[in-house]
């Protein structure tokens, strides 16, 4: 999966927050859920246009550190698939 075709990062000329296109929900706002605790299919039923696929590319996206600063299992599962 090349996730960079799944988040929207705006152009040089105008620099955006990464967010998943289509939703408008940026990759700060959707991390926010899952370390306020929120699960893969709570956010997926919140917001049917999202799909794992896209969260795992917004994972993808995300630093690294603050990643591993709220993971949880489930969310350590869903890093695990972005690998795959």
């Amino acid at each position: 999966m090349d996730w960079r075709k799944q988040i929207n990062f705006g152009t040089k000329k105008v620099p955006a927050q990464p967010a998943v296109p289509e939703t408008g929900l940026s990759v700060e706002f959707l991390l926010g859920l899952f370390a306020a605790g929120w699960t893969e299919q709570q956010v997926l039923e919140k917001y049917p246009a999202l799909t794992s696929s896209k969260l795992c590319a917004v994972l993808a996206t995300a630093d690294s550190k603050l990643v591993s600063s709220i993971a949880n299992p489930e969310l350590l599962e869903m890093i695990e698939r972005t690998i795959e």
